[in-house]
């Protein structure tokens, strides 16, 4: 198989297929359902609530940030996680705009 040609794709097809990939891991939905439903830097808490080992979550937060849907910050010895809500707001909109392109009801359709 070749390569994948992503410079065919527009910006917007690249950015909504890495954010895809990403959030296809169940421990990084969690994680981001975690972060949301604390509204505020989290620390080393991830580990209990997820239930993950350390070098697990933070493999999953590597991702994450890359992906541009959480910051941190270092503290120390500890790093401290949040959603970035500008980005979660771009993917949010992103996703509602090709979501909204929709099929239309077509009864001749296979």
């Amino acid at each position: 198989m070749g390569l994948t040609k992503t410079e065919i794709f527009t910006e917007s097809q690249n950015k909504m297929a890495l954010i895809a990939k990403t959030l296809g891991h169940p421990a990084r939905i969690a994680i981001l359902q975690e972060l949301i439903k604390m509204n505020s830097c989290i620390c080393g808490h991830l580990v209990l609530e997820i239930g993950l080992a350390q070098s697990t979550i933070s493999q999953h937060l590597t991702a994450l940030k890359q992906a541009g849907l959480i910051k941190g910050s270092i503290s120390g010895t500890s790093v401290c996680y949040c959603i970035d809500e500008k980005v979660w707001g771009e993917v949010q909109l992103a996703f509602s705009d090709f979501f909204a392109l929709g099929p239309t009801t077509n009864k001749d359709c296979c």
